[in-house]
């Protein structure tokens, strides 16, 4: 048997395409970094740290928050048990390259009216009670193989190896999905932060103006009509600093479910520190294909794709079994340690099925339709993240230009606050020309906040689109992949794009 063996593992081969990674659109740069009329891309201060990305901002609060995740996210906790069950799976499959074994033990005790004969082939024997109670013991190992020949079960552990690296990018999606929204909301929650702020520095002065203008009432210098009119200005700007309250909560409230506890176990306090907003270098668009886990997702589907379509191809070949048991067998329990009663036996099986209705080929496009699929979803994913980072980069660019402008308008709303509030003490217009210009200037700050928060969201979101600090060689490689590492395949190259379009 070791001969014949050793002859069919000689013989092995492996059936179907082999893979190549297909070739992708991949632009020769960015849009958004080709130098623009008036524009020029900063040089980066910082640089995205690998792994703690979030570290670009310098916040102490975010980078503790954000190392909970890992810790407590349910999300994340599905994925790395999706990611155990793939890895389990390439054990399951691998299981069957080997020999599968068996020993067995049986003890008889029977009675019968006459002599009769018991046990079957090399083991039967007559029973020593006369014919009336007899006894049969055997101990007995079984052996069956059925080689690889044509590499069906190779391909199936090619597949599934695939399917646990795809299920360790999904694993990293998951996370730094995580990672951005949670970044996402706390930027938010901070702009809330410094809105009240905002507000409340206002308030203080809308009062300031209430007070006097009361004053001036009482002196019989104003009308009610102006003490009306700081009164509606104060008590709107409060009401609306109250108001921010509501969006403070729910973005704390989200970070909480982030990080996996009930909103109410999570206060994050307020805080006077202004994040500034990072610049983000782009890098080589065709680094991204490295840097997006859900890229590399996509393609190791591929992969995962081309090796069923082997798998489905080897069903075209014939299946060869072969099975060896040995033993012994006795009347007593003590003969089984003896020599009269052993047997063995050698056998090999050869099956080659012959019709089926177009089965096979059937599974065989069918696997090829399911490749040409992910080949699509591969390349769509591309798109899909080359749109994602030249929409943030847009975004970072015009929000550049916009804030510039709205400095300016700030600047000059708050001169005509001063202006205007100078005429009026000297009573040459008007309190409603200084509730107009008031009005104005607490419009154009709340505008720059909100202009400073789609910066700060859009940074974010930037980095979440360029694959935070993941990188493709995190990808664990086919010998990494638990009980992979007998099979010898070659580590996960990196992801470039090449020419080829996969399987013929």
């Amino acid at each position: 048997m070791g001969a014949v063996a050793a002859a069919a593992m000689l013989t092995a081969c492996t059936v179907g395409p082999d893979y190549r990674r297909p070739s992708a659109p991949v632009p020769a740069e960015y849009k958004e970094v080709r130098p623009q009329p008036g524009w020029k891309i900063s040089q980066p201060i910082d640089v995205i740290n690998r792994g703690a990305w979030w570290s670009i901002y310098h916040d102490p609060v975010l980078d503790s928050l954000e190392r909970r995740i890992d810790i407590s996210n349910q999300n994340l906790k599905a994925a790395a048990a999706a990611l155990a069950e793939a890895e389990q799976l390439v054990a399951e499959a691998r299981s069957g390259l080997f020999p599968t074994g068996t020993a067995s033990f049986q003890a008889q005790r029977s009675r019968s009216n006459g002599s009769a004969s018991t046990g079957t082939g090399s083991a039967a024997f007559v029973g020593s009670s006369g014919g009336r109670l007899s006894s049969f013991f055997t101990d007995q190992v079984t052996a069956s193989w059925t080689p690889d020949l044509w590499g069906r079960l190779r391909r199936e552990v090619e597949a599934n190896v695939a399917n646990a690296q795809a299920s360790a990018a999904d694993l990293a999606s998951a996370r730094l999905s995580a990672q951005g929204t949670l970044a996402g909301d706390y930027l938010q929650l901070r702009i809330a932060d410094e809105l009240k702020r905002l507000l409340d520095r206002l308030s203080k002065d809308y009062a300031e103006s209430l007070r006097i203008t009361r004053n001036q009432y009482a002196a019989g210098t104003a009308a009610q009509s102006d003490v009306s009119q700081a009164e509606a200005l104060l008590y709107s700007t409060q009401a609306t600093a109250i108001a921010t309250g509501v969006t403070r909560a729910t973005f704390e409230h989200a970070i909480a479910v982030l990080i996996g506890v009930p909103p109410a176990e999570l206060t994050i306090p307020p805080t006077d520190y202004v994040i500034e907003i990072p610049v983000i270098p782009p890098g080589l668009p065709s680094a991204l294909l490295e840097r997006r886990p859900d890229i590399a997702a996509a393609e190791r589907a591929m992969a995962a794709a081309n090796a069923e379509i082997g798998f489905q191809v080897a069903a075209f070949y014939p299946t060869i079994t072969l099975s060896a048991d040995a033993g012994t067998a006795a009347a007593t329990l003590g003969g089984l340690f003896g020599k009269t009663g052993e047997f063995w036996s050698l056998a090999g099986s050869f099956a080659e099925t012959v019709f089926e209705g177009g089965l096979r080929n059937a599974q065989v496009q069918a696997a090829i339709a399911v490749f040409n699929q992910d080949l699509a979803n591969y390349r769509q994913t591309v798109l899909t993240a080359f749109q994602q980072v030249e929409d943030e980069l847009a975004a970072l660019r015009i929000y550049a230009e916009q804030a510039k402008v709205q400095d300016a308008a700030i600047a000059a709303a708050s001169e005509a606050v001063r202006v205007f509030n100078n005429q009026y003490l000297a009573g040459t217009v008007a309190y409603t020309s200084v509730v107009l210009a008031e009005e104005t200037q607490l419009s154009d700050l709340e505008t720059a906040l909100t202009i400073r928060e789609n910066r700060l969201v859009a940074s974010a979101s930037l980095i979440q689109a360029l694959g935070g600090g993941w990188n493709a060689s995190d990808l664990p490689t086919p010998t990494e992949v638990k009980a992979a590492a007998p099979l010898n395949f070659n580590p996960l190259p990196p992801i470039v794009p090449v020419q080829g379009q996969g399987p013929p």
